[in-house]
């Protein structure tokens, strides 16, 4: 099917291109065909979709999440986290079951693609029931079996055999909307003989790596006591950074340490929210992007941000580095833009296929509502979108060509039933009074 999208302002979040006024985007099958001004290339179009009033640009890429902790969304909040983790969310999270990580997962594909989100990163347990949710809703997933390794060695071996698996199961399904990788969970829950086991079935299955990095100053310390090195080196040592690797978090962390992730290519998953929230601290996101990196963003689960709103990062982004460096140029709105979009594909190992529009690439984007009076007077766009949009100017929603929201309606989930299920689900484990 041949559809064109007019009478649009595009951002196609290449860079350095400018919005397009008046321009119009051309799609056949899953596939961007042309974006422009003037007329598009002869084609036998088999709809046009007038998009009057409507910013076109590229859906919000996730690239850090729990998806299933919707459940827990308000449970135990203002606590440091390793008291959170260990105390509330992880004796809570051992009583999940299938059901309660469809549940969770349906009603966390919900709120994303309500926001604008077309592609998330997860991170769990029980994950051919988010890759399941995933398949069916029609968004797009780069998917990990999330690996603790303060078990027995059996349950070890046990968790790594699902991982594999799970890749051999999953990777490039779903019409390749679905890919994998392989997670140790962090350093500090993962003794390093296992890390170097993950990597090298990584190495094997050829898959990248997403683990959590220096997420807190305690945990640096506790790095230090138990390996004599701080994080970053210490899976450096183990060869983690010889793959492909995303690590989430990432907030403290020295220049030396920039410079060394710089150096391998590490990709950044910046959780301002969730970091804020946790009282984790503030990523140095300015000292990152000086060194060449380019930090992508994520939410992180709903139990500690506690929304799954990409806009919202982004937004944060935009502002809490300035305050925090007395800078106002530290991150540009174009710039926190990029974060949850193109860099977000990067972050994911996806730009070959998502992030801008562009000729050759997935028909994955959305559409805000530019009519709103805090979009207005609309002579420039891209600081409204990031320092006056919500997530519920968001109208429209594509994946691979296809609606999944059109005019703020839900086309592949049932909400209504969603919203009940996450809620019986979540009343299923809740500990009692």
């Amino acid at each position: 099917m041949i559809r064109l999208f007019t009478n649009a302002t595009i951002l196609t979040m290449k860079e350095g291109e400018p919005l397009l006024s008046e321009a119009s985007m051309l799609i056949k099958g899953d596939r961007i065909v042309w974006v422009g001004t003037g007329s598009p290339p002869e084609a036998e179009v088999d709809k046009i979709v007038d998009m009057k009033d409507r910013l076109l640009l590229p859906g919000w890429i996730n690239t850090h999440n729990h998806a299933a902790m919707t459940l827990l969304r308000g449970y135990a909040d203002d606590l440091p986290l390793q008291t959170w983790l260990q105390k509330y969310m992880w004796p809570l999270e051992a009583r999940f079951q299938a059901r309660q990580v469809r549940a969770g997962t349906r009603l966390a594909v919900v709120e994303m693609i309500r926001g604008g989100t077309t592609c998330f990163a997860d991170m769990y347990d029980y994950m051919d029931e988010v890759a399941q949710v995933v398949a069916d809703s029609g968004i797009r997933a780069r998917l990990c079996r999330g690996v603790i390794g303060l078990v027995s060695e059996q349950e070890r071996q046990s968790k790594l055999n699902e991982a594999v698996q799970f890749v051999r199961d999953w990777n490039g399904k779903a019409d390749g909307r679905i890919t994998t990788m392989l997670a140790p969970h962090a350093a500090y829950t993962c003794p390093p003989a296992y890390i170097e086991q993950i990597v090298e079935q990584a190495e094997i299955l050829d898959q990248p790596i997403h683990t959590h990095l220096s997420e807190t100053a305690a945990e640096v310390e506790q790095n230090v006591n138990e390996y004599g090195c701080r994080p970053v080196e210490h899976l450096d040592r183990l060869g983690v950074f010889q793959r492909p690797t995303l690590v989430a978090h990432a907030v403290h962390v020295n220049e030396e340490e920039i410079a060394l992730l710089a150096a391998r290519s590490v990709k950044i998953s910046h959780n301002p929210g969730s970091n804020l929230k946790l009282g984790s601290g503030i990523a140095p996101i300015p000292a990152m992007f000086r060194h060449g990196l380019t930090p992508s963003l994520g939410t992180d689960g709903a139990a500690s941000n506690n929304n799954l709103d990409l806009l919202g990062e982004i937004q944060l982004a935009a502002l809490i580095h300035k305050g925090a460096n007395q800078d106002p140029e530290a991150v540009p709105a174009e710039q926190a833009l990029a974060m949850g979009t193109r860099f977000g594909a990067e972050a994911l190992f996806l730009s070959d296929e998502i992030g801008t529009l562009e000729a050759g690439k997935k028909a994955d984007f959305i559409s805000v509502d530019t009519s709103v009076p805090h979009m207005q007077p609309a002579h420039d766009l891209v600081s409204h979108l990031v320092y006056a949009a919500g997530a519920s100017d968001v109208q429209d929603v594509y994946v691979d060509g296809h609606p999944l929201m059109r005019n703020r309606h839900l086309l592949t989930l049932d909400e209504e039933k969603i919203r009940w299920e996450a809620q019986r689900a979540f009343e299923m484990i809740a500990p009692s009074e």
